[in-house]
């Protein structure tokens, strides 16, 4: 999932290597041994995942899976048998948890008898996402956005919708082995590293292989867009945003800046410590307007205006408000701003200096 507040455009330091995008069930070489397909999503704002292929001795390590659909099992079932030349998989890596990288993990590893690698708290958490299939809105979800500012219509919209995450995740496999930040493994008789962020979800994978001079960024790091950074109801006082920009700093230390960087949006692109650097600088700006914003008291949903640059809709409230409150706890984390509720228990924030 991509932030709502897009980049109008990326840095004069990024540059992008490829001429030419990959079709459906075609696969590009974008460095030795390492292959740039895409899988289709069916959303207007984001129409795309990029997913890759490791030639991995006479098979394949493939990373991330695209959107439980019947356009993407089309297309994997084409990939494989052409451009894929037929061989087999032997594993399935999934850098997080998003339906888009997960939702045809299961599908994948039973279709080719294979293991899928992922790191712990994200297998965890789309178990417990794709368990809340059917269920009607948590109490405690509604209160977090009723004291977030809600209306009445609003969270109706949200009761009807809750419980959808499964629909986009094919049943996951009952068995997976688990990735820990800096393990490092061969595919293809080359060493990759595994490097864990966090923030845009609980543990997510990146893959570094400083022979080749690549990095599968996933989501961490985007060349065009933001990743979006929420708190949700099941942790209300979380702080991903302080994790987020955390991660960000620390992939700048651990990755060299000469890396192809393979996004899962958007294409492949040089300069990864100028994108490093704007994202961060971005979010701190953006911080910096908050704080300044809450010398007089705001509720969460008071900051779109200042942190997006598009109409929020019922779609995209959750995502927004997610994303606002992050803001706002990053805030109250660095002793900025403080959170008052009020006599119906309306969440106000306000700056401390």
């Amino acid at each position: 999932m991509q932030a709502l507040a897009a980049e109008a455009r990326s840095p004069d330091a990024l540059t992008y290597p490829c001429t030419s995008t990959p079709a459906p069930g075609e696969a590009l070489e974008v460095a030795a041994g390492v292959y740039w397909l895409r899988m289709p999503l069916p959303m207007t704002s984001l129409n795309h995942i990029n997913v890759w292929a490791l030639r991995d001795g006479e098979g394949w390590t493939l990373v991330d899976t695209g959107m439980n659909t019947s356009d993407t099992a089309a297309a994997w079932q084409s990939a494989c048998a052409t451009a894929l030349g037929g061989l087999p998989v032997r594993r399935v890596i999934c850098t997080h948890m998003h339906p888009d990288h997960i939702g045809m993990a299961g599908w994948l590893t039973r279709q080719h008898n294979c293991r899928l690698w992922t790191t712990r708290l994200e297998y965890i958490t789309c178990r417990m996402l794709v368990a809340d299939t059917g269920r009607e809105a948590p109490a405690d979800a509604v209160t977090f956005y009723r004291e977030a500012g809600w209306d009445s219509d609003a969270l109706e919209h949200y009761k009807a919708r809750f419980g959808g995450f499964g629909k986009a995740v094919y049943a996951l496999p009952d068995s997976y082995r688990r990735v820990v930040d800096g393990d490092e493994f061969d595919i293809g008789g080359r060493s990759w590293q595994a490097v864990v962020g966090r923030g845009h979800s609980p543990e997510h994978l990146c893959l570094y292989c400083r022979e080749l001079k690549v990095l599968i960024s996933g989501d961490q790091v985007l060349p065009r867009i933001t990743s979006n950074v929420s708190v949700f109801p099941t942790e209300p006082d979380a702080d991903p945003l302080t994790e987020w920009l955390a991660s960000l700093a620390s992939i700048r230390e651990r990755v060299s800046n000469d890396v192809l960087a393979l996004p899962s949006h958007n294409e492949p692109f040089h300069g990864l410590h100028a994108r490093l650097e704007q994202l961060i600088r971005g979010h701190e700006e953006r911080l910096a307007l908050l704080q300044r914003e809450l010398a007089t008291p705001k509720r969460a949903i008071d900051m779109f205006s200042l942190l997006f640059r598009r109409r929020i809709g019922a779609d995209v409230l959750s995502m927004a408000t997610g994303e606002a409150l992050a803001h706002l706890n990053c805030l109250i984390t660095r002793g900025l701003a403080v959170r008052e509720a009020d006599a119906a228990g309306i969440g106000w924030y306000r700056s401390t200096t």
